[in-house]
C-alpha cells in the first residue's frame, strides 16, 4: 500500500476527542453546502488539518465567505450555518 505526499498531517484530534482525516472533508468539487460541510472544512482549517489557503482555492470560497462560516460558528454553532436559519442568526 502506497500513501500519496501530502503536505501537512494526515489526521488530526479535535477538542472533542475525535480524530478528523483529510477523507472526512467533502471533494474539492462541491457546489451544494449543507451546513456539515461546512462545518467540516471550518474545523479542519481550525484544527490544522488544512490551511485556510488550500480551503479556499480547493473549494473555491472567497476570504469574506469563509470568515462568515467562522463567525457563525463560534457565534452559535454549527446550526448557524443552515440556509434555512440565515434569518435567525444574522446580525442586524
Amino acid at each position: 500500500m502506497y500513501l500519496r505526499k501530502v503536505d501537512g498531517p494526515r489526521s488530526v484530534t479535535l477538542p472533542d476527542g475525535s480524530i478528523m482525516t483529510r477523507a472526512d472533508l467533502p471533494p474539492g468539487d462541491t457546489r451544494r453546502w449543507v451546513a456539515s460541510r461546512k462545518a467540516a472544512v471550518v474545523r479542519a482549517v481550525t484544527a490544522g488539518l488544512i490551511s485556510r489557503a488550500i480551503a479556499l482555492e480547493r473549494y473555491g470560497l472567497s476570504d469574506e465567505e469563509f470568515s462568515a462560516w467562522e463567525r457563525a460558528i463560534s457565534a452559535h454553532g454549527e446550526a448557524a450555518l443552515k440556509a434555512t436559519a440565515v434569518q435567525r442568526y444574522r446580525q442586524p
